[in-house]
């Protein structure tokens, strides 16, 4: 016996995080989308119970105090729009300032859930105060040529565990004096934030202007 699915359309909604967004967290993103979704009247999916929530994920959680070009959500409708053409205007007309949107797009109703296809993320790290670009190489290269960086991180159950962050750091380099972090982000490779490399590399007390330029999900088929 099949169940047909709640769900009868699905949205992926690419947005960005700025100015005095950057300090929100994500379960108050979660809820300032959920406030843009109802005011802009979109049929949004909620979940049964007492406590009702809407049907909406966020692809990667963003670390405070970081700006981001590239943050996805997935929302679940209840009822089949006939175009998605006008939605970003919508949308658009009743966010917050700080919350950009780029592109609405819909998906087929059983993809994967974002947070299972995300894999790596890209950041643009710069020094908010001058500094010496020579030295940044050279912790780059250090980082680089490390065979192994072990560090100990609390689990979700606040359980200690040592791990090696190294095979975390895909790429790491110097472009117009920012440094680009090209770092592992999802479910399946493990999650290194922009932080915890600014820590690995003893830069953890310089000011860095942080930003996510783009993540990188798995193609999904369905």
């Amino acid at each position: 016996m099949t169940h047909e699915s709640p769900i009868k359309q699905r949205l992926h909604i690419s947005f960005g995080k700025f100015d005095a967004l950057k300090y929100t967290g994500n379960l108050d993103i979660g809820s300032i989308w959920e406030r843009v979704l109802r005011r802009a009247d979109l049929p949004v999916l909620y979940t049964q119970g007492f406590n009702t929530r809407p049907r909406i994920k966020l692809a990667s959680a963003l670390p405070l105090g970081i700006t981001s070009e590239c943050e996805l959500l997935d929302v679940a409708l209840d009822e089949i729009l006939n175009t998605v053409d006008g939605i970003k205007e919508q949308l658009e007309a009743v966010s917050p300032q700080g919350l950009r949107i780029y592109e609405i797009k819909e998906v087929p109703v059983n993809v994967p859930a974002l947070q299972a296809l995300v894999r790596s993320a890209e950041y643009r790290i710069a020094a908010i105060d001058d500094f010496d670009l020579d030295d940044l190489q050279a912790r780059i290269d250090k980082t680089l040529a490390a065979e192994s960086i072990m560090r100990t991180k609390k689990s979700k159950k606040n359980k200690q565990k040592t791990i090696d962050v190294r095979p975390m750091i895909y790429e790491l380099y110097l472009d117009s004096g920012k440094m680009i972090a090209h770092l592992a982000c999802g479910q399946e490779h493990g999650n290194l934030r922009p932080n915890d490399l600014l820590e690995v590399m003893d830069l953890a007390d310089v000011a860095m202007r942080i930003h996510r330029f783009r993540l990188h999900i798995d193609d999904y088929q369905v």
